[in-house]
């Protein structure tokens, strides 16, 4: 990431003092408009951005990070966004926090706002889709900016990105299935051909496929009313479907819904395998066997990268996948105590 232009920057390309490119991002009536021209056309050239509350941030002693969450609905997000901005705290910077809500053009107009207002760098789960590209003006701009959880940008040498190894979880819960006798395996939830559908996606159908089994999807935004509606199509018109690996834990609380209203019982006579571990799924019941991604401690590693890069220089690796593990319960492995 190179260097942030600078006001002195500014004022060089366009010929005039500090002062004057001052008064100009002012509005000031004592600039001539042919010198206000000259100003804007340097800032245009320089991709310089106006950040109002900077000088403010530096009086302080303090900084202020951007983080962006694409669904702060979704516990495991709120999980993550928690943790980081402690991280943050702990070491003085301040965090401003937003929902995109899978909206693109929120995420668009967030980006820009934050970058106005002076973020010191940004952590972003960003949401998908649209026709803008957000990405290219953090760059104009240079300001520190890492990928989390998903990646939209795939210039990982001026974006680093970090996420879970998705793909070694869905291997973990397919395998753990086979092994407890089950040969038709659904995977549910997501959005068809993202490409974080793709990859939690991904260790199940490569087991699948070398196990010489059929892999068969049911796609849907992910959250517990879909989770229940598939569970209610299965229960309906796939009986033949032994189990499930869900893309989140919210479609996989829906489905133990779902079934329950159908009169199945999940973990005998169907078994389910959720994606996150979020804190309801050992509560929940039958209690709901989970790929762990341990969002808390990622948000925290998240954070002190960031912390590292901004502070003394030490850039995130261009990728780094973290570890998940499988946790087993009811769900997915029934015994006599749990009747």
């Amino acid at each position: 990431m190179g260097k942030r232009p600078t006001i002195l920057d500014v004022a060089k390309h366009a010929g005039v003092s500090k002062s004057t490119v001052s008064l100009v991002l002012q509005n000031s009536t004592l600039v001539k408009e042919t010198t206000r021209a000259d100003v804007m056309k340097a800032i245009a050239e320089l991709g310089y951005v106006y950040n109002r509350s900077a000088a403010g941030l530096r009086g302080a002693g303090t900084g202020l990070i951007g983080l962006i969450i694409n669904d702060l609905r979704n516990p495991f997000f709120t999980e993550f966004a928690a943790s980081a901005q402690m991280a943050f705290a702990r070491q003085g910077y301040s965090t401003v926090i937003a929902n995109t809500d899978e909206d693109p053009e929120i995420q668009s107009h967030v980006i820009d706002a934050m970058i106005e207002h002076g973020v010191s760098a940004f952590v972003i789960s960003p949401t998908y889709g649209g026709e803008d590209r957000p990405f290219d003006r953090i760059q104009r701009a240079a300001i520190p900016t890492m990928q989390v959880l998903r990646q939209l940008d795939d210039r990982t040498d001026l974006f680093p990105f970090a996420t879970h190894n998705y793909s070694v979880g869905g291997k973990l819960a397919t395998e753990h299935l086979i092994e407890a006798g089950c040969r038709n395996i659904a995977f549910v939830g997501g959005i068809k051909d993202r490409p974080i559908t793709l990859e939690r996606m991904s260790g199940y159908s490569e087991v699948m496929t070398a196990r010489g089994l059929e892999p068969r999807a049911f796609y849907g935004r992910p959250s517990r009313a879909v989770g229940r509606d598939i569970a209610l199509e299965i229960a309906g018109q796939h009986r033949d479907v032994e189990a499930v690996v869900c893309f989140s834990d919210l479609v996989a609380l829906g489905m133990l819904s779902g079934f329950a209203e159908a009169g199945v019982q999940a973990g005998r006579e169907i078994k389910i395998v959720g994606f996150d571990d979020i804190e309801e799924s050992s509560i929940a019941y039958p209690r709901l066997s989970s790929v762990r991604c341990d969002s808390g401690l990622f948000g925290r590693n998240a954070a002190e990268a960031m912390l590292a890069w901004i502070t003394d220089g030490t850039r995130p690796p261009d990728t780094k996948h973290y570890d998940v593990e499988l946790i087993v319960r009811q769900s997915s492995h029934w015994t006599e105590n749990d009747t």
